[in-house]
Formats: structure tokens, sequence, C-alpha cells
């Protein structure tokens, strides 16, 4: 049975964190759904109504358009070994933009300081509900480790060949919806 709840409980935190992985989705009208899969290494759990991930760079920037668009978001965890267990965070939806100021505070705060090779934005969500379900058709699953590959990748292109990709790959959803990953941008050539 599935079971609701008004905030992120102790329980839910204690399942949240001792996850490897985790799963966002986000639509927007006349789009299609995106569902992406996230290594929990990036996620920190604010307080009971507020998580936050650090957004890497990859070939899409799908939940940033749907964000702006619509801001609906959800994030699922599911038990992937021991007692079966799924939970979904529903809420709200922002992107805190790489340099600014909620990012760096959060960077700060939450994370040490420390930034990802390739880190393009932080993805938070403001938590409305909370739900709970049984599980029972996830199958189980030998966590092996995470993969260097996106490291490596981001690492060997440095911070400019970065940037250029962002503008070539993220600045729009497979949709055509506008992300704002360079919004900052657009305004100040905008007012010059």
């Amino acid at each position: 049975m599935s079971k609701f709840f008004a905030s992120i409980e102790a329980q839910h935190r204690d399942f949240i964190e001792k996850q490897k992985l985790f799963f966002v989705a986000s639509a927007a009208a006349d789009a299609r759904v995106n569902v992406s899969p996230k290594s929990a290494d990036m996620l920190r759990l604010i307080d009971e109504r507020t998580a936050v991930y650090i957004d890497r760079t990859g070939s899409g920037n799908e939940t940033a358009a749907h964000l702006r668009a619509d801001g609906r978001l959800t994030f699922m965890f599911c038990a992937l070994d021991g007692a079966p267990l799924i939970l979904r965070l529903y809420g709200r939806g922002q992107v805190l933009t790489r340099g600014g100021e909620a990012y760096a505070h959060l960077l700060r705060s939450s994370f040490d300081g420390a930034e990802p090779p390739g880190a393009r934005q932080m993805i938070l969500l403001d938590v409305e509900s909370v739900q709970t379900s049984c599980g029972f058709a996830v199958p189980r699953y030998d966590y092996a480790g995470e993969r260097d590959g996106l490291d490596r990748w981001a690492v060997a292109k440095g911070e400019d060949a970065l940037d250029a990709y962002r503008r070539e790959k993220n600045r729009q959803s497979i949709d055509g919806l506008p992300t704002g990953l360079f919004e900052d941008e657009n305004l100040a050539a905008e007012e010059a």
C-alpha cells in the first residue's frame, strides 16, 4: 500500500541517504516526459522539505527546460537491496545557476565547497509531499561502484570546452524549450 506524508521524515531520510541511485522526472505541456538516473552522491537533503543535487554537464538539459516551463519535479528512490521500498519526493523545482549566490551558498554549506568535474547547475526541489510504496516488483542488484567516465570526460575537456559544449547542447530541450542556462548573459545583451 502506498502512503503519503507531508514532509521528509527521519525514516525517509535514513532510506534516501543509503541509496546510490535516484531518478529525476519532469515534464512540460506538449513536450516529452523526461526521466534521468542520477548518482546519489551529488544529492543532499537540506531539511524536511528541501532536496538539492549538483547537476552535471550532459548531452541534454531537459530538467532545466521543464522547470522553466512548468516547475513540477519528482525524485524517485527504490531499494535495490535489502527490504523493498519505493520512495518519491513530489514538488516544485528550480535551477540554481552555477556561480550564483544560492548555488555558492549550498556548495559551501552542503557540499563542503567541492564541485565535481563538469558541474553545470544545481536542481533544488521544494518538497510538497512524500510517497512510499511497497517496491515488491523491483529486482535486487549489487552495487559495483561509481563510474568515472563523466569525471574523465569533463577533466579532459576543460572549462572552456565544457562551456562551448553546453552552449551547443544545453541551451534548449529536445523539444525546443529554452533551458535558461545562459539567461544572465542573454539579459545583459538585451540591456546593452
